[in-house]
């Protein structure tokens, strides 16, 4: 009585590390196909992906220009905000080149170089765009990116997605399907040492 119940117990201890490997090789592979759909597209589509030094040329504010904002959507509306101007020298060649923050910011709006996420309040996006200003004007070189095919004449200050964060986007992923894998593999290898048992077992009697 006693050997069944440690048998109906291993049976259902088994089939809940199944079920838990199997989960976690589903999760696992959800998750490649969110990143296959945001950000490798982002990834694979910038052409910004050679790094260099650049120069600071002009940091110009302009102060409530009217400005051709796209949200995106494909929709564009005018809107009237401060707009922050960066121009830079591109390892010292003397050619002013536009800086933009990342590969979104020359999409949503490719007069300014910076462009706060809100809007809405005026006082608040003046501050942000000052302070912005501000720390170009204290770090005049500093590390941007450029496209090596010459496609962009812009360059931007920082990647979305760098090959480092692709990295660790990939990383959690691999590690959750690695360790279902695993659980599974461990279930399946005790199901057979205890099939085999059962038959020496028989064998011997």
């Amino acid at each position: 009585m006693l050997g069944k119940k440690l048998v109906t117990s291993q049976k259902r201890g088994e089939t809940r590390a199944l079920c838990l490997g199997l989960g976690m090789v589903a999760c696992s592979v959800m998750m490649y196909f969110f990143i296959g759909i945001t950000i490798m597209p982002s990834y694979t589509n910038s052409v910004w992906t050679k790094e260099t030094t650049c120069r600071l040329l002009k940091a110009n504010i302009k102060d409530k220009v009217q400005c051709l904002f796209n949200n995106g959507a494909g929709d564009e509306n005018i809107f009237q905000y401060p707009c922050l101007e960066v121009l830079v020298d591109l390892n010292s060649s003397g050619e002013e080149v536009m800086l933009y923050h990342n590969e979104e910011t020359q999409e949503r709006n490719p007069k300014c170089s910076y462009i706060p996420r809100d809007l809405k309040n005026d006082k608040e996006v003046k501050m942000l765009i000052e302070t912005a200003a501000e720390n170009f004007r204290n770090h005049q070189t500093f590390p941007c990116y450029y496209d090596p095919e010459q496609r962009q004449k812009s360059v931007i200050l920082i990647r979305l997605y760098p090959p480092k964060g692709l990295f660790f986007a990939f990383l959690w992923p691999s590690l959750m399907l690695t360790g279902g894998v695993l659980i599974i593999i461990m279930v399946k290898v005790s199901q057979y040492v205890s099939v085999l048992s059962a038959w020496q077992y028989k064998t011997n009697i």
